[in-house]
């Protein structure tokens, strides 16, 4: 098993840089396999959201498509998969980042009855309430 950072899903995404991608590309194909799947840490996913969103101008839809496709790839491997996809259904319905749901469902598997934050959008969760 190999681990993925982001910018090597960054890279076989969008395919922008010819250089970078096909090594990404190469990577991907010949090491990720269904019995040998390359690992992603859900930071991972957290990073690829901010980057896509903000950097590529990918709109929410199309990040929630990737993530959906990322989590149902037998090739990949999610860290707390339980976790990202309770993160992304929030996500793809409510009005916080991803990153805040996958903090908000991790600690709700780590045991905890409720979240605290300041983040107005978050607090509409739930899960999450301002203190």
């Amino acid at each position: 098993m190999i681990g993925l950072d982001t910018n090597i899903l960054v890279r076989y995404l969008p395919q922008d840089d010819p250089e970078q991608s096909a090594r990404a590309n190469r990577l991907i194909e010949t090491h990720c396999t269904r019995e040998t799947p390359g690992r992603i840490a859900v930071v991972v996913l957290c990073e690829l959201v901010w980057v896509l969103r903000g950097a590529y101008h990918y709109e929410k839809r199309l990040v929630v498509e990737v993530l959906d496709q990322i989590l149902v790839t037998a090739e990949l491997e999610v860290e707390n998969e339980d976790v990202a996809s309770q993160a992304l259904s929030a996500y793809r319905e409510g009005p916080a980042d991803f990153s805040d749901y996958v903090i908000a469902y991790a600690n709700c598997a780590a045991g905890c009855e409720t979240t605290y934050s300041f983040d107005q959008k978050l607090t509409k969760h739930n899960r999450v309430r301002e203190p």
